[in-house]
């Protein structure tokens, strides 16, 4: 292995599909899992194509309740390609399979510079023959539409022939994830297949309720021994291409498979399935296309490549790799979300939650157009959030917790426990606080990049949206002088009611209260700042009286804060729960991540104790930096300095079970601040969660994009304490023994490639020449101005003060 590659040796069943999801290739508008080409979908294999923003929505019926699911849709597998030998008697061998064939040799390469898997594989058939099989493949970054798979065959003690067959597959359902297979899960309808010319063959389907064409063709052709024989066989549900080839020593066959695929939700577009012929009877040959590839992923890497030493920069790297597959400039042309588990497997169904929170900040600095476009995504389904505040009784937009194709609320009624095999309801619908990481979004966004038109017009109409709707559903308690936000869910989802409750949800959630208070403080900062013909206008577009305001102001000051015990309380009534014996639950069950699960399979509730699942109040520490969070608590009336903070992470460390990926991201973020020999604890657990699989199971269903967006943010910005705040890149270094040596560039207003580096106790920042103004630095204790074609160089001495600033 290298810093760019990483290797898998041996074929081993129970982790295929951990090494299939870290092996997905992508391009940000459909992205193919890492399944071996020979294999169909079963227990050991799910080979996968997933097209961003592609859902479909189906009814089915569990534990005697009629449910309607939306998933992301697993599209028709264009990987397939299986082969096998013709014996010297005239016969056939079986075809291939790993896990059937005694094999000499087995290794995958994923080459992360040039973003291509290989697969080397060497074993002896039937005849007591060697055959050698080398396979590469892409989803090209230069054309999103393409995909494309060369194989070479070799044997070095014997002549015969090889039998291929290519094929497109739309005999697929979605069957990734165990847990959902009560569900309907059969999605596509009408599949059509079909040839075209000698060398192409073409499968076209749709979507059952939601009427996406989906068309693929593909195109596959034998260079330098020319096939004995080549038939095209279309049938009802896959289009095959059956070659024969002759292999002699020093005769390789090699055979190349390139793919196209289309939507009718393209632009630009009459027809998907003319598109895809014409789109793959243009492609180049496999070398021209890898070379394509690789030229776009190299200006990629150019702009977000993240400089760590060891093994941490190694898996920095992946987790950029998988962000930039996801999340790549393809998606600024699209209507998509940030998908949770990215476009690598069928988990969460491939909604969109809050994980732009953690997501959008490292884009912000990188390829600011995508993340334009992603919070596009929430303007375009602002209606629908109004209608659901409506419906609901309240003034603004309700975002949902769980969104797909048109914004409605997709979080399941139901959801299953696999401990205890109980469906039981599901609750999480009432995390409200995803309005908030919208508006934060937005708010980031345009303070990175300086669109002040955005945050004008979009961005405001959603800012002050969301903000409406805290403030109608704040109520007022006359008997505590404090507005109350009632019957939530916090991040921390464990406690989706109080024990033996009636109603669901909990009463004033930190959190939710603070950074609705931060809503509305922003808002009324941007409505003050507007220019009073833009004031105007928006106004009359979103119907806002000003009147409002003014109860904006008060519930921003006047939202209820828990406490107890001298710590920030999760909610109110948190300090009364039980306490849990963590010692003796983690003495019988070892991994007690998934609490809640344990819990209540033993018949009992972890809404009677106080256990989080992960960071709630502490995720406080996370968006905000130590003076804004101080201000943000002391418009509220409290004066938690850092001593109370210090206590308030204590106490919470002591009672959380991690058990969500994002948790070790958010607890060494706060770390870093509070104490340092813990935090880097936290950073190698975030970094080690998909590529180790830590939550035992879970990768194989798909990456955790936002944990892996986090780590990439936590030496960003976590480590750094950059803030683009008030036209300047503010920084305030923490150092940490462990990672003592990093680097990386950013994009800031219309300076590309500015570097950062921190290094022997020295923070570099260099900005390239152009002709754009100076930037302006922000230290804690004063401030430079950085030229374009400038370096400076800031000293940072032991007790964590940035001093003399050197500029050349």
């Amino acid at each position: 292995m290298s810093e760019w590659t990483w290797e898998y040796e041996g074929y081993d069943p129970a982790a295929e599909q951990l090494r299939e999801s870290l092996c997905t290739l992508g391009n940000g508008y459909f992205a193919t899992r890492g399944a071996v080409p020979e294999c169909r979908a079963g227990l050991t294999h799910y080979p996968a194509t997933y097209a961003a923003g592609v859902y479909n929505r189906l009814e089915s019926t569990v534990a005697g309740r009629r449910v309607v699911n939306e998933d992301m849709v697993n599209l028709p597998n264009w990987l397939l390609l299986r082969f096998r030998l013709r014996l010297p008697d005239g016969s056939t061998g079986p075809w291939f399979s790993p896990g059937a064939r005694r094999l000499l040799g087995y290794r995958h390469t994923l080459d992360l510079r040039r973003a291509t898997l290989t697969r080397t594989l060497r074993y002896r058939d039937e005849a007591g023959g060697v055959l050698s099989v080398d396979q590469s493949r892409l989803v090209s970054m230069a054309d999103p539409h393409l995909a494309a798979l060369r194989t070479v065959f070799t044997t070095q003690e014997w002549s015969g022939d090889i039998e291929i067959e290519s094929a497109l597959d739309g005999d697929v359902i979605n069957s990734n994830v165990h847990r959902y297979r009560s569900l309907n899960r059969n999605h596509l309808i009408q599949v059509r297949t079909g040839a075209s010319g000698a060398d192409t063959t073409w499968l076209r389907c749709r979507t059952s309720t939601s009427d996406i064409g989906i068309s693929m063709a593909a195109r596959t052709v034998v260079t330098g021994q020319p096939p004995t024989s080549s038939e095209l066989r279309p049938s009802r549900r896959r289009a095959v291409h059956r070659l024969v080839i002759p292999i002699a020593p020093g005769r390789p066959a090699v055979v190349e498979k390139t793919v196209a695929l289309h939507t009718s939700r393209d632009p630009a577009i009459s027809d998907p399935l003319a598109a895809a012929l014409e789109r793959v009877s243009a492609a180049e040959d496999f070398p021209e296309l890898v070379e394509s590839h690789a030229a776009a992923w190299a200006r990629l890497w150019r702009s977000a490549d993240i400089q760590v030493p060891g093994e941490a920069g190694r898996i920095l790297r992946l987790h950029l790799f998988h962000v930039l597959q996801t999340l790549s400039p393809h998606t600024a042309e699209l209507d998509v979300g940030v998908p949770a588990r990215g476009l690598h497997g069928e988990a969460y169904r491939g909604h969109v939650f809050w994980d732009e929170l953690f997501v959008l900040p490292f884009l912000n600095l990188h390829f600011p157009e995508v993340s334009r476009a992603l919070l596009d995504y929430r303007h375009r389904r602002l209606t629908r959030a109004r209608r659901a505040a409506a419906a609901a009784g309240r003034a603004g937009a309700m975002y949902p917790w769980q969104s797909g194709s048109d914004g409605r609320e997709e979080t399941q009624q139901l959801h299953l426990n696999p401990r205890s095999g109980r469906w039981l309801p599901d609750n999480s619908r009432l995390q409200h606080h995803v309005g908030s990481a919208v508006a934060y979004n937005v708010w980031q966004y345009c303070e990175a990049t300086g669109d002040t038109e955005y945050l004008h017009t979009k961005g405001a109409e959603m800012l002050l949206q969301i903000a409406r709707f805290w403030a109608d559903t704040a109520q007022f308690a006359p008997d505590l002088g404090r507005y109350r936000i009632r019957g939530v869910v916090g991040p921390d989802e464990y406690h989706d009611a109080y024990p033996d409750a009636t109603r669901p949800g909990i009463d004033d959630n930190a959190y939710t209260n603070i950074t609705a208070a931060w809503v509305l403080s922003r808002a009324l900062d941007l409505v003050r700042r507007l220019p009073a013909w833009r004031r105007q206008e928006l106004f009359e577009r979103i119907e806002l009286d000003g009147g409002e305001l003014p109860k904006w102001d008060d519930v921003s000051r006047r939202l209820l804060v828990p406490f107890h015990r001298g710590v920030v309380s999760q909610f109110a009534g948190y300090g009364d729960l039980a306490e849990l014996d963590w010692d003796a639950y983690r003495a019988r069950y070892d991994n007690i991540r998934r609490l809640d699960r344990i819990l209540e399979a033993e018949g009992d509730t972890v809404n009677r104790y106080q256990a989080s699942k992960q960071a709630d109040v502490l995720m406080l520490g996370y968006l905000f930096s130590p003076t804004e969070l101080r201000d943000l608590f002391r418009r509220l009336g409290h004066d938690v300095d850092e001593e109370a903070w210090s206590r308030t992470v204590d106490y919470y460390l002591k009672r959380t079970s991690h058990g969500s990926t994002l948790s070790g991201v958010v607890h060494a973020w706060v770390l870093a601040r509070v104490r340092r020999a813990e935090a880097w604890m936290y950073c190698q657990e975030a970094l080690k969660q998909d590529v180790t699989d830590l939550q035992g199971g879970t990768t194989g269903e798909g990456i955790h994009l936002a944990a892996m967006a986090g780590t990439l943010d936590l030496v960003q910005r976590g480590l750094t304490g950059l803030e683009t705040r008030e036209d300047a890149l503010r920084l305030d270094p923490v150092p940490l023994p462990a990672l003592s040596e990093y680097g990386f560039s950013l994009r800031y207003r219309g300076h590309w490639g500015v570097g950062v580096r921190l290094r022997s106790g020295q923070l570099r920042l260099g900005v390239p020449d152009s002709g754009e103004s100076p930037i302006r630095v922000v230290l804690t204790d004063r401030a430079v101005t950085v030229a374009p074609g400038e370096t400076c160089t800031l000293l940072l001495p032991e007790d964590d003060r940035l001093g003399a600033a050197v500029t050349t």
